[in-house]
Parts: C-alpha cells; sequence; structure tokens
C-alpha cells in the first residue's frame, strides 16, 4: 500500500526501508521462481531455502503456525506494520505464515506460463472465495438512490454458487443476477449485459453438467463493456486450466475440492491479475485486486483459512500435475464404458467426442508442461467430472447409486477416492426444480468422480449398480 511518509517518525521510516529490502527480495525469488516449471512451483512455491534458514528453524515444510498475532519489536515496528508499510502478519485474520506460503503458490501456479503478474488471498471455504471475489463490484457507483445494478452468469453452477447469486445477492440485496443457459453461445451473454453490469461469471467445466464455453471469447466480450471476467476453475485446477491465460481477470477455487485431493482440508482461494477491467473508479482495487482485497474487504469481513487447512492443502499441491493426469485417463476410461452401456442415456464428459462441448473443450484443457514429453505438441486432459443419466428416470438412478460398494456416496468432489452423488436431492436441492430444469440438472443424472483406483474396478462398482435396473 502506498503512503506518504513524510507524516511518520525516523523509526517508523527505518521499519519501512528494512521492509522494502525484504519486498525486493522477494521479487527476487519470485523472478528465479517464475523460471522453473509446474511441478517444481507446485513442489517448493515461495517456500525456499533462504526462507526455512531465516524464519522456520531450517524446517523443510511450511510449518503450520497455530498463533493469532504478531509480536513486534517496538511501537515503531507496529505502527508501520499496521499501516500496511511492511510486510506483516499482524493477526491470522489478515495474514498469516501458512497462508501466506499457500497464497504465492497458487498466484505462481495460476500464473504460470502466462507473463502475468499475480497475486492471490485464500480463504475459509470456496464459497467464501466467491463471495470475496464478487462483492467489490457491488457498491454504489454514484449517490443515486436510483441506481441500479446486475450480473451475469452461467446458470451451470455449483448449487452453493446459484444460492449464493440467487438468494443472498438477488432476492436478500436487490443485485440483479441475469442467467444464461446456453452457455456456448456468445450472443446470449451478450444480450444480457448492459450499462448496469459488473461482472461476468462462468464455471469452466461446470459441475455436474460439465458445461464449458470459448473463454477467450467471453473475457473479450466483457472487457469490450468494461467489466471483468471471473472464472470458477475448481474442476480443472491450474494443471489443466489457466483462465488467466485467456483473458479472464479474476480465478476462483474451491480448493477443499480437487486440490486437496486428500479431503482432509477445506478452503477457498482468489487469484488474480494486475490491472484488471472493471467499471468501478478505483485505481488501487484494479491495480491489484487480490492484494487489495486481503488488506480491506478481508481483513474487515474475516473470511479467513485455517492455518493448519493451508498445510494440508499445500501438501496435496505437491503433485498435482500427475494426479490430474492420472484421474483424467482414468476419468476416460470410465466415460467411454458408460457411454456404451444400454442402461446409460447420456454421458456429460468432455472428453468425448461426440459432446457437443468436446471442441472447445480441447482448445483449452491441456495438461500443463505434456509438450515437453510429446515431442512438443500439449496432451489433452479432460479431468476427473463427469456426470451420467440413468434409463428409467430418478428412481432408477436411486437404484443403481444405492448399489455402489466401492464408489462413495458423498456430495464431495475432487477426491483420490471416487465419490459420486445425485445432485437433483443433493448438492442442487435447494435451487428448486425450476432452476434444476433451467440447468439441466434431471433426477436421473448421477455425477461421478473418478479417482485413483484403477479404472476396471470402478467399472466393477458401476456395472453393479447398474445390474440393479
Amino acid at each position: 500500500m502506498s503512503a506518504d511518509l513524510s507524516q511518520y517518525s525516523a523509526g517508523v521510516r527505518a521499519w519501512v526501508e528494512k521492509g522494502r529490502a525484504l519486498v525486493a527480495q522477494r521479487e527476487e525469488e519470485l523472478q528465479r521462481l517464475r523460471a522453473c516449471r509446474f511441478d517444481t512451483l507446485s513442489v517448493h512455491g515461495l517456500y525456499t531455502m533462504r526462507e526455512a534458514i531465516a524464519n522456520n528453524q531450517g524446517s523443510i515444510i511450511e510449518p503450520a503456525y497455530l498463533a493469532t498475532s504478531e509480536h513486534y519489536a517496538d511501537a515503531d515496528a507496529m505502527e508501520a506494520a499496521l499501516a500496511y508499510l511492511i510486510p506483516t502478519w499482524c493477526y491470522a485474520r489478515i495474514a498469516n505464515p501458512t497462508t501466506y506460503y499457500l497464497e504465492w503458490m497458487l498466484a505462481l501456479l495460476e500464473g504460470y506460463g502466462t507473463g502475468l503478474e499475480t497475486s492471490a488471498v485464500v480463504t475459509a471455504s470456496g464459497m467464501a472465495a466467491i463471495m470475496t471475489a464478487v462483492d467489490p463490484f457491488a457498491v454504489k457507483r454514484s449517490k443515486d438512490p436510483a441506481e441500479r445494478m446486475n450480473f451475469v452468469s452461467s446458470c451451470h453452477v455449483y448449487g452453493g454458487t446459484f444460492q449464493q447469486f440467487s438468494i443472498r445477492r438477488h432476492q436478500d440485496r436487490g443485485h440483479e443476477v441475469r442467467w444464461v443457459s446456453d452457455v456456448m453461445n456468445i450472443d446470449a451473454w451478450a444480450a444480457r449485459i448492459d450499462a448496469d453490469t459488473r461482472f461476468v461469471y462462468v464455471e469452466l467445466p461446470s459441475n455436474p453438467t460439465i458445461s464449458f464455453t470459448d473463454l477467450a471469447a467471453l473475457a473479450d466480450l466483457a472487457h469490450a463493456h468494461g467489466i471483468p471476467l471471473i472464472v470458477d476453475a475448481t474442476v480443472a485446477t491450474p494443471a489443466l486450466l489457466r483462465p488467466l491465460a485467456h483473458g479472464a481477470d479474476i480465478v476462483v477455487h474451491s480448493v477443499s475440492k480437487t486440490m486437496t485431493s486428500s479431503g482432509m482440508g477445506v478452503g477457498g482461494v482468489l487469484v488474480a491479475r494486475k490491472n484488471i477491467v472493471t467499471n468501478i473508479d478505483n485505481p488501487e482495487m484494479k491495480a491489484d485486486f487480490a492484494s487489495w482485497v486481503k488488506f480491506l474487504p478481508y481483513r474487515d469481513n474475516g473470511p479467513s483459512m485455517n492455518p493448519l487447512h493451508a498445510v494440508m492443502v499445500l501438501n496435496d499441491l505437491r503433485t498435482l500435475r500427475s494426479k490430474m493426469d492420472l484421474v483424467s485417463r482414468n476419468s476416460q476410461t470410465v466415460a467411454e464404458y458408460l457411454a456404451a452401456h444400454p442402461k446409460i442415456e447420456q454421458v456429460d464428459y468432455l472428453g468425448l467426442p461426440d459432446n457437443p462441448k468436446h471442441a472447445v473443450a480441447k482448445r483449452y484443457l491441456k495438461l500443463v508442461d505434456s509438450e515437453l514429453d510429446n515431442g512438443g505438441v500439449p496432451v489433452n486432459r479432460y479431468g476427473h467430472l463427469m456426470s451420467f443419466r440413468v434409463k428409467g428416470g430418478g428412481e432408477a438412478a436411486r437404484r443403481v447409486f444405492d448399489g455402489f460398494q466401492m464408489i462413495w456416496r458423498a456430495t464431495d468432489l475432487g477426491r483420490i477416492k471416487s465419490v459420486a452423488t445425485i445432485p437433483a436431492i443433493s448438492t442442487h436441492q435447494q435451487q428448486g426444480e425450476a432452476a434444476r430444469s433451467m440447468a439441466d440438472v434431471a433426477p436421473n443424472l448421477i455425477r461421478l468422480c473418478v479417482g485413483g483406483e484403477h479404472p476396471n474396478d470402478v467399472i466393477a462398482d458401476l456395472e453393479r449398480g447398474l445390474k440393479r435396473v
């Protein structure tokens, strides 16, 4: 945060000089790290040997700092810190060393190969990340009490996102949400944007119908109207898709999901490029959105992540690329089996060539750095999530679902263990029949997240369930 230092004492200014030296050292380390490959970043992040020796007793793994606040050397150091003039952990609701290491790892992974400067802020959950990302745009731009605002979103989103947008924002606060169902049609998006629109929001691939669209075209459309594109890329992770590279301004993830494949940590993250596009007159917010959010609204609202959960996410991220390769290959095998099954009426998986969104997904979903081992040609991978519809309706789907003996029945996804749910009675139950119909979440749809098991064993369990209809 910039400030006029003339108002501060000599002692405070001395601490500011020390802080600037630390920031310069970090920038040097970032420049070195940006030359590293994706796997190296996911193993190390910004936690360097210097960090280990200087600050963490030589610990090779990022320590979990279970402390709410930081002790300061003197009053000048405290004043400089609480004015945001120097790096500080002041209070865990704002910053903590462990969450700091996670934020920088995720910022580096999302920015990998883009040439962009990125910053991140982690949150207590994926829903908190969405709230933190969209709240700053829902503000008055004038003193006119009749001023209106709206935002445009795909209706093919996680059920919790639908509730936050339709109930907490639209119904409770009067922030109009304009839903798009035909997300492949850029004209359908354009028809819903006007001078009062504050942002465009899309989930790629979507949960549970695996929707997709032309990301770059959507970013161009949003920017033509002077508004940001926000993308939920939870299912893909930076190992398969980095939306900032294609024009998105802000990316959100539920790191509780695919990134934390163990299922042991809950959290979310917001990653933003520098100099986002927005029609909100706030230069500091525009210049470094994630940092501005962290120091101001995030500080005041308090959706902070638990440091223990941050350690769990960090640990699971070490092998993100190889895990996404494994579960994607497993999912492709399972999807092909289901597509050929006589008791299945439809399979939604972007890796199937007859999927209407396959061609556009193929342009974007590529295993990061796969070209290094494939003669310079990137390898497409389509992730771990699919849905399939059982012939015979909702009751038939329930019988299949109840027949699983290895695939876990749960609302979770992104696990190293295969998990399934029926969204109409679970994750999307509360949004009602009309909204489920708009989003094509049918009663006979089973969402399947394929894990790290051998695909033949997953198929055998699916067959056990399908024999019940």
